[in-house]
């Protein structure tokens, strides 16, 4: 039976689980965090604790922003035990070292090493702020997250197929984002120099907010089997999300934005003037006008002045993952951890399943105030109090699922694999 004293803290901090605070994070730490799982996940699934545990870099982030970096645990009943004291407002998870972190002011320079970490990919909705017209900053929607939808898809494939990985975890950020693990042995052991051209080959948005066009292929480029693939998943969702849902090219503000992209300013202006003509247009027909003017224009002017690829260009522009490359490419870089708790929302890091890149809603993630007041309905209601949660049972179960894929693999390629991309694009 659950002893008189968990019963009455439990309930005694009823009326504050709307707040994010020590206590709060203490239970949830205590009663749902998936604490066997995550080590299993980390410990790469050995019974004895690994130098890919014990030599792990984590950081917390405790009440009072502060920020404690360089802590290691040597298992993870001593992880555990060090998370149910502190309850961090957030987790950090960094890279492997030659010697355990928590030792790092004790060694000499240049001991201290990292050596391997997964490859991590970190997409924000944020830098989409310049396409979407429902949101800004970080504010979501389900309209502006398809755009999230299309982005695990393709970096999905293009991680499998291109470069051989299998091991892949796909988390909500808790917020306005996805982050990606890739835990393949061979991805955890790219230098930096190996990760910067990974994330180079997936990036095709080039430029700063004051660049018109910001993807420029070249026709060899646009036949790449990565490109290529990456279009066919773009048409599925292009019209949906960018005509249909944000109309981008709605009002004359939105459509000068398009238009300056285009490098022939005949077209820029007779395209605007029409369009002021005829506002009511949707952004649908002015797609369609557009494109059509643009093709006629490049019939007679051949492959010359970019018009021949514009509209690939151009829906890859607007559609096409926005990557923040330093997440990627640098090994000593931290990144949120799954399972912790978003410290603006209050919604949990739940992982996503590869099969719910199009149903996945973030709006229905269970914030740490649901999850309190369903156990503390549990306890109250249960002889055993008990510690699972409903909400959370889904996003538990496929991190499970993906933790069990984790045993030693033989399938193991180089870098550049045996995919059906192979090589670097050619820009």
């Amino acid at each position: 039976m659950t002893s008189d004293h968990e019963d009455t803290s439990a309930m005694a901090v009823d009326d504050g689980l709307d707040e994010i605070s020590p206590v709060t994070l203490g239970l949830y730490y205590q009663r749902l965090f998936p604490h066997e799982l995550y080590y299993k996940w980390l410990n790469y699934n050995a019974k004895a604790p690994t130098n890919d545990f014990t030599h792990r870099e984590f950081s917390f982030t405790i009440n009072g922003d502060v920020y404690l970096r360089y802590q290691s645990f040597n298992d993870g009943a001593e992880f555990q035990r060090e998370l149910q004291k502190l309850s961090p407002n957030k987790i950090d998870i960094g890279a492997i070292f030659t010697a355990q972190p928590k030792y790092a002011k004790t060694l000499q320079p240049g001991v201290f090493k990292a050596v391997s970490k997964e490859l991590v990919f970190d997409i924000d909705m944020t830098d989409y702020d310049e396409v979407r017209t429902c949101c800004r900053g970080g504010d979501i929607c389900n309209k502006c997250w398809k755009f999230m939808a299309v982005a695990m898809h393709i970096l999905d494939k293009a991680l499998r197929e291109d470069f051989g990985f299998e091991k892949i975890m796909w988390v909500y950020s808790g917020r306005r984002g996805v982050h990606c693990w890739v835990c393949d042995e061979r991805a955890r052991k790219l230098d930096d120099t190996g990760r910067k051209a990974v994330a180079g080959y997936l990036t095709l948005i080039r430029g700063g907010a004051e660049q018109g066009k910001k993807v420029n292929l070249s026709q060899r480029a646009a036949s790449h089997p990565h490109v290529k693939r990456s279009m066919d998943i773009v048409e599925d969702y292009f019209e949906d999300i960018v005509l249909v849902d944000q109309e981008v090219l709605l009002t004359k503000e939105r459509w000068t934005k398009i238009l300056s992209a285009l490098p022939d300013e005949e077209l820029r202006k007779m395209l605007d003037a029409r369009w002021s003509k005829h506002p009511n247009m949707s952004s649908v027909d002015k797609w369609s006008e557009m494109i059509d003017a643009v093709d006629k224009k490049a019939a007679k002017r051949g492959s010359k002045f970019g018009l021949s690829t514009f509209e690939h260009d151009m829906m890859l522009q607007l559609i096409y993952p926005r990557l923040d490359e330093n997440v990627t490419t640098h090994l000593g870089h931290l990144l949120k951890s799954p399972f912790c708790i978003h410290p603006k929302t209050g919604r949990v890091c739940t992982p996503i399943g590869a099969d719910q890149f199009d149903s996945y809603d973030p709006m229905s993630v269970p914030t740490l105030s649901q999850l309190l007041r369903e156990v503390n309905s549990s306890s109250a209601s249960q002889s055993n109090g008990a510690k699972d949660s409903t909400l959370m049972t889904e996003h538990v179960a496929i991190f499970e699922k993906f933790v069990a894929t984790l045993s030693p693999s033989t399938n193991e390629h180089a870098v550049n694999g045996s995919g059906s991309g192979g090589g670097s694009l050619d820009f």
